[in-house]
């Protein structure tokens, strides 16, 4: 496998700085390559030509298959734990763009804001986690660190996010969640306001192949509702294009979730497999 210029840049800078990258073996680089490429196949299946973004999500698993799927293009990587996010982001390319899509920890902000290609946080859900974002934003990034509020449209406890507008009982421009919006949008000018995302139900998302997924369906109801409740507010500093971006769907839903509509997907067992339990991981070598 011959490797990029850019690659060889990196690997070259990195090895005179920390211990060498482990690559994947060429028989787990074609695993790799093997499944990146179903799953591409069908994300444009499903966005029926809609621009639309992977995200690989590539938790638990070692920075050499994160580097196996970047050599083969992929760009978007995502990642559920702060400490995981932070190691991996200081051995691999500058050039990926890290998404953050676990629990957010106001105390974490720091930490998470000071990765020069954090591309996105996508589960914020307070006013407090915003505002400690914004401040500690690198000032030398090019572009401000987009943000994407989590809605919890199936209402189960053990999700986080904020309600979907549709079961607020005050206003749309009265609910928390435009609240949040307006904050992101007036007070974080580090901060971009990209969209929503969601973490919809099991239940939902095993029987989207036969039925419409109520929480994608809630979802792009509650970005219709508050587009208008931010249409009066500076276009360039939320959304794309006039649109707020919508990320929902994983791997057992993803194409259910980009036929209702989804911008962005999730995707980490369909590329990476099946991942070990937590407590059986090693540290990333």
């Amino acid at each position: 496998m011959r490797l990029s210029p850019r690659l060889l840049a990196h690997l070259k800078m990195a090895s005179s700085t920390t211990a060498p990258l482990t690559r994947a073996s060429p028989e787990r680089f074609a695993e790799l390559h093997e499944s990146l490429a179903e799953i591409r196949a069908k994300v444009q299946r499903a966005a029926q030509s809609r621009q639309s973004t992977l995200v690989a999500v590539s938790k638990y698993k070692p920075a050499s298959d994160v580097l196996a799927c970047f050599e083969d293009g992929q760009i978007d990587f995502g990642e559920n734990y702060v400490q995981e996010l932070v190691d991996k982001a200081a051995q691999l390319p500058q050039d990926i763009r890290w998404h953050f899509i676990g629990t957010l920890q106001s105390n974490k902000a720091k930490t998470l804001a000071s990765i020069p290609n954090l591309y996105a946080i996508q589960t914020v859900t307070s006013i407090k986690a915003a505002t400690a974002l914004n401040k500690y934003v690198l000032p030398e990034r090019p572009t401000p660190l987009n943000i994407l509020i989590q809605v919890n449209t199936s209402g189960e406890d053990n999700k986080s996010g904020l309600p979907p507008l549709s079961s607020c009982t005050t206003s749309p421009s009265e609910s928390e969640l435009a609240k949040l919006a307006r904050h992101i949008i007036s007070e974080c000018p580090r901060c971009h306001l990209q969209g929503l995302m969601t973490i919809g139900s099991l239940t939902e998302s095993l029987a989207s192949a036969e039925k419409p997924n109520l929480d994608f369906e809630t979802l792009v109801a509650t970005r219709d509702a508050l587009q208008e409740v931010l249409k009066d507010l500076p276009a360039e500093r939320w959304g794309a294009d006039g649109k707020l971006l919508l990320s929902m769907g994983m791997s057992s839903d993803f194409e259910a979730a980009l036929k209702a509509g989804s911008d962005i997907v999730r995707v980490g067992a369909g590329i990476f497999g099946t991942r070990a339990k937590k407590e059986e991981i090693r540290p990333t070598a």
